[in-house]
């Protein structure tokens, strides 16, 4: 048991310099792409889920909260806020470039968030249309992206502040891992998630609709670790939408319209990780 611990310690350690490395560039895309990303939202029009699931799979949690807020102000549609929930990949693209997963996987699993996002969010718009219709009282998006002096003091501090965050996560998860798999087994738990059809992808979005990165980190670790296959993972990623659902459940005061995109988001992510199970897609 202490071996395992003391395993998963070491494992989490090697992985700070490239976390860091990544939130530091990924800072710089973000604050060079964020103002005209959020514009092209507001001003996505029928097309919304296109520009949804195109902008949210860009690796920042953000683009969910701001997505929230301009359907509370009724200035997008449901179907671009899903389509913005289902292609947001929080903190999946660090721990996988951290983790040196094979390039050609994570542009398959970034595509596929993508073309999901999209497709997906057409087909809300298409059945969802009597809710979801065009609002025509733009908002300007007035949250907490970009707070700050947006120089490069503010840029480090906020790479070292996320490093730090996932570290941690990425420890107690891993952890918490080697533990269960010492006294449990690792078959068993793998069996949990992939003995019984549908179970995994019920359980791995459950766990996706957590309103924090440590969802996606315990999704994308699990998936790493071989317990869960590709269909739990992408259940678990595309239900995960970062701290949007939080945003929108203290911004938008109809709880029923709350809950209604609670469970489209989890229908949906969990139709397409059966799917891609159930025809044996791999990353």
């Amino acid at each position: 048991m202490t071996e395992a611990i003391l395993e998963a310690v070491i494992d989490s350690l090697k992985l700070v310099p490239f976390l860091f490395i990544t939130y530091l560039l990924m800072g710089l895309l973000e604050r060079a792409a964020s103002d005209h990303a959020k514009d092209l939202i507001r001003r996505a029009g029928k097309v919304g889920p296109v520009w949804g699931g195109l902008i949210g799979v860009i690796p920042q949690c953000g683009f969910s909260a701001a997505a929230s807020y301009f359907y509370v102000g009724k200035v997008i549609t449901l179907g671009t806020l899903i389509s913005i929930y289902l292609s947001t990949s929080d903190e999946m693209l660090p721990i996988f470039l951290s983790e040196h997963v094979p390039a050609s996987t994570i542009a398959k699993v970034m595509i596929a968030k993508v073309v999901i996002g999209v497709i997906s969010g057409f087909m809300v718009e298409l059945f969802f249309g009597w809710l979801a219709r065009r609002r025509h009282v733009p908002q300007d998006y007035t949250g907490e992206m970009g707070v700050g002096c947006n120089c490069a003091a503010d840029l480090l501090i906020d790479a070292i502040v996320k490093t730090l965050q996932v570290f941690i996560f990425i420890l107690i998860v891993s952890v918490i891992i080697e533990i269960c798999v010492e006294l449990v087994g690792y078959h068993a738990i793998s069996g949990l998630f992939r003995g019984m059809p549908v179970v995994g992808e019920l359980l791995a979005g459950l766990i996706g609709l957590i309103p924090n990165c440590a969802a996606s980190v315990v999704i994308t670790q699990l998936y790493l670790e071989g317990v869960i296959g590709p269909g739990p993972m992408m259940t678990g990623l595309l239900a995960g939408a970062g701290v949007g659902l939080l945003v929108l459940c203290r911004e938008n005061h109809h709880w029923k319209q709350n809950l209604m995109v609670i469970g489209i988001l989890y229908v949906v992510a969990v139709g397409w990780g059966v799917l891609i199970e159930l025809f044996g897609i791999t990353f």
